[in-house]
């Protein structure tokens, strides 16, 4: 169920300001002013570029930094305002870092059955038992530490978090110290949380494939503002984005699998009023999933075409377009029935094809350009 802002939310305004004690280095100076809602429930990703604030506002929302002003009401209470500031150990939240930070002298169920004894006598063996079960981790709760990969380390380390039977969990970028067949393993345990837990998440990211498996709301922050936020389709649908994502611009499509064609290891995803063929990644039929539509992969043609190695071929019309950060390029926005891609173009190719809003044309995007 697509989180609701009016559903129990969370609302948090931080004003920080951090300087170098050497007043001739500017480098360090840093000003944090974030004013957000963020549903109450569902997975809220905090997005933007290294040095934007994302891992600061977490630690605010933790009671781990403490602001020149802030006010934070979780769930209907309050934690902090001008006149009160709960502190960390009493606000009831899971924190999850980079880095597992696992007692290496226990093995994993040690530390988790630490972790239940400090939290007391409000963790169930059902909690306990859940926990273990939604992170898949009962085959290796016998190791140590040293004896898990990092994937595995990071499911125990959630797992742990869970015990605390947190109101809020918050993961400040859980895969950043990971390599690509290890994220690709954890991913789906994250998405079985955001789907499970009745809790919300707060998940710091600059990964835009996190961001496309696990999001439902996104802020995105811009040298400590919030430069847009809202929910994940509608976010990356603008092309007068806040931030250049280069290779990264594009759109993320919800769709659900209609069929699969095992002769060609494809699977055809439908969407509002189109379908896309993407590769088969073995979804059941009727399984919503979601796509991203990268902008430098759509090609536009004024007819369609019968006699192309391209499979997907969608009616579009031209919404808007507007200029990139490359003086050569322009970003197109299309409208298909509900839905909205991007495409990145030569400004000589927009010129040729006399591109301007209203008009109607065809998107061709190649079946493995599409991310899933």
């Amino acid at each position: 169920m697509k989180p609701n802002l009016s559903d129990n939310p969370i609302r948090a305004s931080f004003q920080l300001k951090h300087q170098s004690s050497n007043p001739k280095r500017h480098t360090d100076q840093f000003a944090l002013d974030v004013d957000l809602t963020l549903p109450g429930s569902g997975v809220s990703v905090i997005f933007g570029p290294s040095g934007s604030g994302k891992t600061t506002l977490l630690r605010c929302i933790a009671g781990l930094e403490t602001p020149d002003q802030g006010n934070l009401i979780v769930n209907g209470e309050v934690w902090q305002n001008a006149s009160l500031f709960m502190p960390t150990h009493r606000r009831p939240v899971g924190y999850v870092f980079q880095e597992s930070s696992l007692f290496p002298h226990l093995t994993a169920g040690g530390n988790l059955a630490y972790a239940r004894k400090r939290a007391g006598k409000k963790i169930s063996d059902q909690l306990y038992d859940h926990a273990i079960e939604i992170m898949g981790i009962n085959d290796i709760l016998h190791r140590s530490p040293q004896q898990l990969s990092g994937g595995e380390r990071q499911r125990v380390a959630i797992a742990r978090a869970l015990l605390i039977n947190p109101r809020l969990l918050l993961m400040d970028e859980p895969l950043a110290s990971l390599d690509k067949r290890r994220k690709q393993e954890i991913i789906p345990y994250l998405e079985r949380l955001g789907a499970t837990l009745d809790i919300p998440i707060i998940y710091v990211s600059h990964s835009m494939d996190e961001v496309t498996r696990l999001a439902d709301h996104v802020v995105v922050l811009k040298q400590g503002k919030v430069a847009t936020q809202g929910g994940l389709t509608e976010v990356f649908s603008h092309i007068d984005l806040p931030l250049d994502y280069g290779d990264d611009t594009g759109v993320v499509l919800q769709g659900q699998v209609v069929e699969r064609d095992p002769k060609w290891h494809l699977a055809r995803i439908a969407f509002s009023d189109g379908e896309l063929w993407v590769r088969d990644r073995g979804d059941a039929l009727h399984q919503s999933v979601r796509v991203r539509v990268l902008a430098r992969d759509i090609s536009l043609t004024l007819t369609p075409s019968t006699q192309s190695s391209i499979l997907n071929t969608l009616a579009v019309k031209v919404d808007a377009i507007t200029g990139d950060s490359d003086e050569a390029m322009s970003l197109v926005r299309l409208k298909t029935g509900e839905e909205y891609l991007i495409a990145r173009l030569t400004c000589r190719s927009v010129d040729y094809l006399q591109l301007k809003p209203g008009q109607s044309l065809w998107a061709q995007i190649k079946s493995v350009a599409i991310v899933r």
